[in-house]
C-alpha cells in the first residue's frame, strides 16, 4: 500500500497534480492522446466556444458573471443581463481566453507551468484572483466543466477515426478534465453553505 502525505496535497500543487494523475491514470499515453487530436480539433475550437457561451448566455445565474468588467478587458460594458450577447465585446473577449484555454489543453507539455496554469484556472474565478467582484458559485463551475466534457466528448466522436483511437482519446480527455475539476474545486474549500437546512 502506497503512503500518501495529505497534507502535502493541500499546499503542494505539484504533488496535488501528481496524485490526481497517478491515481486517475493520467499517463504520457493519454497526453499523446490528447496532443495527437490538435489537427482535428483546433478547427472546431471556435464552434466549442460558441455552442458553450450559447448554454452560459441562457441562464440568468451564469450570464450574470458577463456584466462586470473582466480582469484585462478595456472596452465598453453591458449594462444589463439582458443587453448580453454573443457579439458583445465583452463575450468576444472572454471566448478568446475559452479558446486559448482549450487550445493550451491540446498543445502543451504537461509539464510544472502547465500544473500552475490549470490551477489559475479554478483561482480566476473566485475572488482570490482577477476582478474581486467576481465570485463564480462552484455549482456553476461544475456545470460548465460537465458541458465542457460533453461537448469535447461529442466532437471527438464524430471524427473519422477507429472507434478505438477515440475511446483512448475521449477517456483522455475525461481523466485531464477531472484533474481539472479538482483544481477548479480546492479554490473553495472552506466555503460554507448559504442553504444548510440544518441550521
Amino acid at each position: 500500500m502506497k503512503q500518501i502525505e495529505e497534507a502535502v496535497l493541500e499546499v503542494d500543487i505539484q504533488a496535488r497534480y501528481e496524485f490526481l494523475a497517478e491515481f486517475i491514470g493520467f499517463t504520457a499515453a493519454d497526453s499523446e492522446a490528447i496532443h495527437g487530436c490538435v489537427a482535428q480539433l483546433a478547427p472546431l475550437i471556435p464552434q466549442i466556444v460558441d455552442k458553450t457561451y450559447e448554454k452560459l448566455l441562457s441562464y440568468d445565474a451564469t450570464a450574470r458573471h458577463f456584466v462586470p468588467r473582466q480582469h484585462g478587458f478595456d472596452g465598453p460594458l453591458p449594462e444589463s443581463t439582458e443587453a448580453l450577447h454573443a457579439n458583445a465585446e465583452q463575450i468576444q473577449f472572454r471566448k478568446e481566453h475559452l479558446s486559448r484555454y482549450l487550445m493550451s489543453l491540446v498543445g502543451r507539455a504537461y509539464d510544472a507551468k502547465m500544473v500552475i496554469y490549470l490551477d489559475m484556472v479554478g483561482k480566476m474565478h473566485t475572488p482570490k484572483a482577477g476582478n474581486k467582484e467576481i465570485d463564480v458559485p462552484l455549482v456553476q463551475m461544475n456545470a460548465l466543466m460537465g458541458l465542457l466534457s460533453d461537448i469535447l466528448f461529442v466532437t471527438i466522436a464524430d471524427f473519422d477515426w477507429t472507434t478505438d483511437k477515440q475511446i483512448k482519446t475521449i477517456r483522455a480527455f475525461n481523466k485531464l478534465l477531472w484533474i481539472q475539476n479538482d483544481l477548479i474545486n480546492r479554490h473553495y474549500q472552506g466555503v460554507a453553505a448559504t442553504n444548510d437546512c440544518s441550521a
